[in-house]
């Protein structure tokens, strides 16, 4: 649990690789993506000894290129090991993710250690320091060759996420805003962080859908394509409808979440996360306008 391996790696282009989760939790898919002078690596993995092994791997690919390092969003496997990079490459994210980092990144990395030894043993000695480079809405990175393209999405999974592109390979890194196989994680945890939207998540969506990349990596789970997108778009909006149609009609919250819940587990019974439609609901309970 929680540690990074090297293996089965993916080649989804031409100098583009994705080392992939394994199914393994708190364990992100994370990219390497090549042009003839710079290398990216998007995600650190969760803490030093993760990170230390995603940058020799990202080292080793990039044999004497200039290295970059970019992260779709703040929270701990996704990012906290940026520090190992620090010399080595140079950290770009948008700028909420960096206010996020900054502001809500303590917090989380102490709740995560409350997770099991296993978790924290990981986040031991993390530091968080300070991105590189901090981009406003857009950002275009030359490898060599090959421009990536990094942009904000808006309040969504939280309020500093960010996709990554590579246009040429028709490739899209989309961090937490899709999983596969999986329930959309809400971080849902009143009063202390309620930055997840599942309104705007679900407009994100339908925005990002309509791009049809032809490989989706996402932030947990199997590599894809566009119907990856096209899931999390139809599960968001149906979560969204039936929970304010119970809304509308004073419904209780709990019975909500019951309600909700079973159907979405009739529909879905493979997907994992099942924990995460409770919080779903909790959130677009609370974005009811009705």
């Amino acid at each position: 649990m929680t540690v990074v391996q090297i293996s089965g790696v993916q080649e989804l282009a031409s100098d583009l690789l994705v080392v992939p989760n394994r199914g393994v939790q708190l364990v992100p898919n994370i990219g390497v993506v090549g042009g003839a002078h710079s290398v990216l690596v998007v995600e650190t993995g969760m803490g030093p000894a993760n990170a230390e092994r995603v940058l020799a791997f990202a080292a080793e690919v990039a044999k004497g290129r200039r290295m970059y390092l970019t992260t779709t969003h703040f929270h701990p496997e996704h990012a906290m090991g940026a520090q190992v990079f620090a010399g080595a490459a140079t950290y770009l994210v948008n700028r909420a993710q960096a206010e996020d980092r900054r502001g809500k990144g303590p917090g989380y990395l102490e709740m995560f250690k409350g997770l099991g030894e296993a978790v924290a043993r990981e986040l031991e000695g993390v530091t968080l320091t300070e991105p590189d480079v901090v981009y406003g809405d857009e950002y275009e990175l030359d490898l060599g060759g090959r421009v990536v393209r990094m942009a904000a999405t808006g309040r969504a999974h939280s309020r500093g996420d960010q996709v990554v592109t590579v246009p040429d390979a028709g490739v899209m890194f989309t961090g937490d805003l899709v999983e596969a196989g999986q329930f959309a994680i809400f971080p849902w945890f009143p009063p202390h962080d309620t930055d997840v939207s599942g309104t705007r998540w679900l407009a994100v969506m339908e925005r990002l859908a309509e791009r049809a990349p032809r490989v989706v990596v996402p932030g947990h789970g199997a590599v894809g394509g566009p119907a990856l997108l096209a899931d999390v778009r139809d599960y968001l909006r149906l979560l969204r409808d039936e929970t304010w149609k119970r809304r509308d009609s004073a419904m209780g919250e709990a019975e909500i979440v019951a309600e909700v819940r079973d159907l979405m587990i009739r529909l879905h019974p493979d997907w994992e996360g099942q924990e995460w439609i409770e919080r779903g609901v909790g959130c677009l309970c609370a974005e009811h306008t009705g």
